[in-house]
């Protein structure tokens, strides 16, 4: 796991084009330039860090996990998002990297909680905080407001302690 450079955006950005119905209707990642620049600059100026997570042996892309509204002081949390390709699933890489972005933002970022907040349709989503350790905590209704309306999602956590 590194941090996302520019030099990543053209294969995140073919990436995302051949995935488009794999994240469905979950994820709706940026296809061109310049929705990987508006995603990618975010992390320059506001409270957000993109990691991106190779296989070892291969080098190629397992996913990306952003560690997204990053609040320290007495807080020390954050959520996580992510998303995974199809040509590298159902091998646990992306449990991998999930697990190794946590502990960089507990060990590198000084976090103490990191969430995770899905629509409980998404399985592969729910069974991947699951398999990295976290505990489900709660059912917020009416969390997030995606494709037109409020969804629901739940929450999931994991503590440095």
């Amino acid at each position: 796991m590194r941090r996302v450079r520019r030099a990543d955006a053209a294969e995140l950005i073919a990436l995302n084009r051949e995935n488009v119905a794999y994240h469905a209707p979950w994820e709706k990642g940026f296809t061109d330039q310049m929705g990987f620049d508006a995603w990618f600059e975010r992390g320059l100026t506001g409270p957000h860090v993109s990691l991106i997570g190779r296989e070892a042996r291969t080098g190629a892309v397992v996913g990306v996990v952003n560690v997204n509204e990053i609040v320290m002081r007495l807080l020390r949390s954050a959520y996580v998002g992510y998303w995974g390709y199809a040509h590298t699933g159902g091998r646990g890489l992306m449990t991998e990297a999930l697990q190794i972005a946590v502990r960089v933002a507990f060990d590198e970022f000084g976090l103490h909680r990191v969430e995770a907040n899905i629509q409980p349709g998404n399985t592969r989503s729910i069974a991947l905080v699951q398999r990295a350790g976290f505990t489900k905590e709660g059912y917020s209704p009416r969390y997030l407001f995606l494709d037109g309306a409020w969804r629901d999602h739940e929450r999931w956590a994991l503590l440095a302690d």
